[in-house]
C-alpha cells in the first residue's frame, strides 16, 4: 500500500495550482509497481467467485428437501430459457420460494457485512473497528425493533429499514465523535465506546420487549438472535437498493482510504478533504449496516474478520480489500447460513450465535495482536 500510495503522490501533489516552486520529482520505475500484489488480487478474486458460486449452488440444493446440483442448474435453466427442464411441483416450490431468496439474502447481507468492516476500519484508521463491535449493528437493531413494538407503518415494506438506518446513522455519529481525542481515534476509546452503546441499545430492546405482545416478542427475539430462516423474494427487494447503492459507492473512494491510512495530515497534504470522506464513508456504513440489519438481526464479527484475512493474503490496500471484502462477506454468511441450517438439523441455529462463536476468539486474538504491535495501551 505504501508504494502505491507514494507513486500516486507526485499526481496528488501537481493539482495543486498557484505553487510557483515545485520540489523535484522522481519518477517511479515500472519494476517498482508491485505486480506480484496484484497478480494475487486477481487470484483471489477469481477463487472467491468461484468459491461463491458453487456455495450458493449447494446451499440451493442441501437441506432437508435434497435437490441435486443437477435438478438446480436444469431449473435455473429453464427459467431463463435456456434450456433444462422444470423440477416437480414441491422442487420448485423449495427452490425458488424458500432456497435461493435464503442464499441471496445472505449474499446481499454479508457483502453488506464485510464491505461496511473494510470501510470502517479505513475511516477510523482501527483494525478493531467493525459495526457489530463498536455497536452499530445494535444501535440499527434498537431502530428496527422499535418500529415493530411500536407497530409503524409511515414507510410499508421499507418502515423497518428507514427506523435501522437512522438509528445506525446516529450511533455510528455518536461512536465516531467519541472514540476521537486530540485528532485520532484511540483503540482503547473506541472498544470501550463500542461497550458503552452496546450496553444502551440493549437496555432500550430489552424495555421494548417489555411492552411488546407476544407477537412482537417472537419479531424481536429474530433480530436478537441474526437468522434469514424468514427470507422471502419481498425482503430482498426491499433491501437490494440500500446494499447495492452502498457497495457501487465504496470503490470510488478505495485511493482516498489509501492515502488516508498515511495519516491525515499527509492525506490532507495530498489533497484528501479528510472530514467529507470521512462523514460519506460514515453514512455508507450506515446505510449498509441497516441494510443488513433489517433483514436479518444483529450479525457481528464478519464485518472484522473478513478484511483482516484478506489483508493478511493481500496487503492492505483499499483498491481490492473493498469490493474484496464483500465478495468475503457474502462467502463466509453464504456457509455460515448452511451451517447454521443444516448442522442441527431438524434445528436452526440462529446465524447470529454461530458468526459469535467462531469470531469472538478471532477478535480475542487480534486484540493481544494489537497490543503487542503497539507495546501496550498506555
Amino acid at each position: 500500500m505504501s508504494t502505491e500510495a507514494e507513486s500516486r503522490a507526485p499526481e496528488a501533489g501537481s493539482a495543486e495550482a498557484g505553487t510557483a516552486v515545485r520540489p523535484a520529482r522522481t519518477p517511479v520505475p515500472p519494476a517498482a509497481v508491485p505486480r506480484g500484489r496484484r497478480s494475487t488480487a486477481y487470484l483471489l478474486t477469481a477463487g472467491l467467485l468461484g468459491a461463491l458460486f458453487l456455495v450458493a449452488l449447494v446451499s440451493a440444493g442441501y437441506g432437508a428437501y435434497d435437490i441435486p446440483l443437477s435438478d438446480v442448474i436444469a431449473s435455473a435453466r429453464h427459467r431463463m430459457g435456456l434450456g433444462g427442464q422444470p423440477l416437480d411441483r414441491v422442487g420448485e416450490s423449495v427452490l425458488w420460494n424458500v432456497r435461493l431468496p435464503r442464499v441471496v439474502l445472505a449474499l446481499l447481507v454479508g457483502a453488506s457485512l464485510g464491505c461496511a468492516g473494510a470501510l470502517m476500519q479505513g475511516v477510523f484508521g482501527n483494525p478493531l473497528a467493525e459495526p457489530g463491535i463498536i455497536g452499530i449493528s445494535s444501535g440499527a437493531a434498537v431502530g428496527a425493533v422499535a418500529s415493530i413494538a411500536l407497530g409503524l407503518t409511515f414507510f410499508g415494506n421499507w418502515t423497518i429499514t428507514v427506523f435501522a438506518f437512522a438509528a445506525g446513522l446516529v450511533t455510528v455519529l455518536l461512536v465516531y465523535a467519541l472514540s476521537r481525542s486530540g485528532g485520532k481515534t484511540e483503540v482503547v476509546t473506541l472498544i470501550l465506546t463500542g461497550i458503552a452503546v452496546n450496553a444502551f441499545a440493549g437496555a432500550l430492546i430489552g424495555l421494548f420487549i417489555f411492552f411488546a405482545d407476544n407477537a412482537q416478542i417472537t419479531q424481536i427475539t429474530f433480530w436478537q438472535l441474526g437468522s434469514l430462516s424468514q427470507a422471502t423474494w419481498p425482503k430482498v427487494l426491499a433491501v437490494l437498493p440500500c446494499t447495492v447503492l452502498g457497495l457501487l459507492i465504496a470503490p470510488f473512494y478505495a485511493r482516498k482510504l489509501d492515502l488516508l491510512s498515511l495519516g491525515e495530515r499527509s492525506a490532507r497534504h495530498l489533497g484528501v478533504d479528510v472530514e467529507r470522506l470521512r462523514i460519506v464513508l460514515i453514512l455508507v456504513v450506515a446505510l449498509l449496516t441497516a441494510a443488513a440489519v433489517a433483514v436479518a438481526g444483529i450479525i457481528t464479527f464478519v464485518g472484522l474478520l473478513v478484511p483482516h484475512l484478506l489483508r493478511m493474503a493481500n496487503g492492505p490496500g483499499h483498491r481490492f480489500l473493498v469490493p474484496g471484502s464483500a465478495l468475503g462477506g457474502a462467502l463466509v454468511l453464504a456457509l455460515g447460513d448452511l451451517a447454521a441450517r443444516t448442522v442441527a438439523e431438524p434445528a436452526e441455529l440462529p446465524l447470529g450465535v454461530l458468526t459469535a462463536l467462531f469470531g469472538s476468539p478471532f477478535f480475542f486474538w487480534l486484540l493481544r495482536r494489537t497490543r503487542r504491535k503497539q507495546g501496550g495501551w498506555a
